[in-house]
This record gives C-alpha cells, sequence and structure tokens, in this order.
C-alpha cells in the first residue's frame, strides 16, 4: 500500500480550545501527525510525499468565499494584530444570515462552527497539504490500487462553506469528487466515532455520490445535530446517504456488523472506487471516543473492506493521543495488506 503524507502537517498546531465552557488543550496536534508517521515508518511503508494539485480538486467541493477566508485570513489576522498567534470566531451566525459579511470576525463566524478551528500562520499551508495528499490516493485508486492519505488536520466536519470540529478542508470529499470527476461515481465510507456531518452535507443531494457514516450516536455526542439514521438524502439525493448510529460504548461486534452492512449498502450501489475516512477514535482508548473497538477490532474491520474488492482511497480522520493509536493504524493497515495480497 502506498502512503501519502504532507509535511506541513506540522504548521497548524492550535493550542487549546473551549469544551463544556472551559479551554482545554487541543487534541489534534501536531503529536498525532507524528506519532501516526512513526507507526507508518515502523511498520515498513516508505512515505511520499504529496504532489501539489493546485486548488482544482478544492475548490471541486468548497466555496470560493470560504476558501477565500481560509487562504487569506490569517495575512488580515496579522495586518489587524501584529504579533497575535490564532485568530478564532468569538460570534457565530445562529440561523440562516442575510448576507456574508465582508470583516474578518464577521466572516470567521459566518464559516466556522465552533472554536475549535482558529487560523494561524501555517494552517492553510496543513490543510492543503492534506487534501493533496487525499488527492494522491484519489488518484491511486483511479488507477485500481489503493492508498492511505496521513491527513491531518481531518476533514469530515468540514462542509463546503464551514469549518468545525478540528477539520478545515474535507479531504474525504475532495477525494469522492476525484473519482467521481474521472468515473462518474464514487462512495464514501466513513468509520469515525464522530458523524461525518460536513461530508453528508457535501453530497446530501447528489446521486452520483453513496455517503455511509457509522459512528456513535448523536443525541448527546459531536456533531449532535444530524448523524441520524432518518436523513436519507434529499432531491435527487434522496436514498444516497445512509446513517448507521450505535450506541454509546458500542464495542467490536457492534462496529463490525455496522461495517458489513454498509457494504452491502455501497454493493447495491456498485461504485468504481470507494473513499474510506478512517477514524480511529472509535477506540476503546480514544481520549475523546464514546465507543470501546480494540485493535483486534480494527484489524478485523480492515479485513472486511479490503476483503469488498474496490480500489480505495484511505483518508485519515480522528484517533487521538493515546498509546493504542499507533498499534490501532498498524493493525489496521497490515490486516487489510494482507487480504489484498
Amino acid at each position: 500500500m502506498l502512503v501519502y503524507h504532507s509535511s506541513s502537517a506540522t504548521r497548524h498546531d492550535p493550542e487549546s480550545f473551549y469544551r463544556r465552557g472551559r479551554p482545554i488543550e487541543h487534541p489534534e496536534s501536531t503529536g498525532r501527525y507524528e506519532v501516526l508517521k512513526a507507526a507508518v515508518v515502523e511498520a515498513g511503508y516508505p512515505l511520499i510525499e504529496a504532489q501539489a494539485h493546485g486548488l482544482e480538486p478544492i475548490a471541486g467541493v468548497h466555496d470560493a468565499g470560504y476558501l477565500e477566508l481560509l487562504s487569506g485570513g490569517w495575512a488580515r489576522a496579522v495586518e489587524a494584530e501584529p504579533g497575535i498567534e490564532e485568530i478564532v470566531p468569538t460570534q457565530f451566525a445562529p440561523w440562516t444570515p442575510h448576507r456574508r459579511p465582508e470583516g474578518l470576525l464577521g466572516q470567521l463566524g459566518y464559516h466556522m462552527t465552533d472554536t475549535s478551528t482558529p487560523l494561524r500562520a501555517g494552517t492553510w499551508a496543513a490543510i492543503t497539504g492534506a487534501a493533496h495528499a487525499a488527492v494522491d490516493a484519489a488518484n491511486e485508486a483511479l488507477g485500481g490500487g489503493t492508498a492511505y492519505a496521513l491527513a491531518r488536520p481531518p476533514g469530515h466536519h468540514a462542509s463546503g462553506a464551514h469549518a468545525g470540529g478540528f477539520c478545515y478542508l474535507n479531504n474525504a470529499a475532495i477525494a469522492a469528487q476525484r473519482i467521481v470527476a474521472a468515473r462518474g461515481s464514487a462512495a464514501i465510507l466513513d468509520i469515525d466515532v464522530h458523524h461525518g456531518n460536513g461530508t453528508q452535507a457535501i453530497f446530501y443531494d447528489r446521486p452520483d455520490v453513496l455517503f455511509v457514516s457509522l459512528h456513535a450516536e448523536t443525541s448527546n455526542y459531536y456533531p449532535y445535530f444530524t448523524g441520524y439514521a432518518e436523513e436519507i438524502g434529499d432531491g435527487a439525493g434522496h436514498g444516497f446517504n445512509y446513517n448507521l448510529p450505535l450506541p454509546l460504548g458500542s464495542a467490536d461486534d457492534a462496529f463490525l456488523d455496522a461495517i458489513a452492512k454498509s457494504l452491502e449498502r455501497i454493493a447495491q450501489f456498485d461504485p468504481p472506487a470507494l473513499v474510506l475516512s478512517l477514524g480511529l477514535d472509535a477506540a476503546i482508548d480514544d481520549p475523546i471516543g464514546a465507543m470501546a473497538v480494540t485493535t483486534e477490532g480494527f484489524g478485523r474491520a480492515a479485513a472486511l473492506i479490503a476483503g469488498f474488492g474496490k480500489p480505495t482511497a484511505i483518508i485519515q480522520e480522528g484517533g487521538y493521543l493515546c498509546e493504542a493509536l499507533p498499534r490501532n493504524l498498524a493493525a489496521f493497515l497490515a490486516s487489510y495488506d494482507a487480504v489484498v495480497a
């Protein structure tokens, strides 16, 4: 399996965000990237630096005004307040706004859904590097193979015009759109512990992308407002969105059963290639997870997905610092390769 990454991942390193009314150390740190990268290298995979693909594949799923804010917002912030280290929104639009504001603070609140996605000096380089790695993985899938994109920051909570949940650019959606442009359709399977609300939003009214998400049920867990079974798509996309919410605390058997059901639905759609949003935060040891999947469970999940037999772009999503994180990634990649070898 080829492994793509971007060394610019370390250029975005937020310090804290607000959770339950108080600042805490930001879980989505450069340490995640370093641990996952070390696990890949230790497992014997050569790391391939992502190629630059320009803005075209990113603009295929993201709003122009939103990209303007992400690419240019930091320069505007420094011009207004030299010496700052990051800027975060403090006011959010709780309804559909009349219009997009012109000021930086207003635009931050317009395009961001929480305080977990600050802009920093290296944010744009990091998020575009992750997106380019996802495009490389998609290109490998288009060639009939499978590749893993060590994408950091993650992306599945980012919608077409909104950042949130540590995510800025939706790497899985960018990969899927790349496949659609070449082959006409794609399927996305999201096994992160959190619902892929941004990915759902991007493709919710489209019949050319089947989005399937299994996740911890969201009535009392992030992202709260989406991820319910009755969300099945809209308009031309009706029937092409499939959510499998699982009870909090679900372990290997429930996780694997949901993956099997997901693959059954994807088989009916019969896409030319699969995009896998690989969250490792369903792990029993994950510090912000809500499920109890073991390292063995991740290995068995990989075997199921590899056995599905589709070329696949594997895109890293969540999975946060704990002793099990590198083991879980190594187990997943090794099990996947063992099936396809």
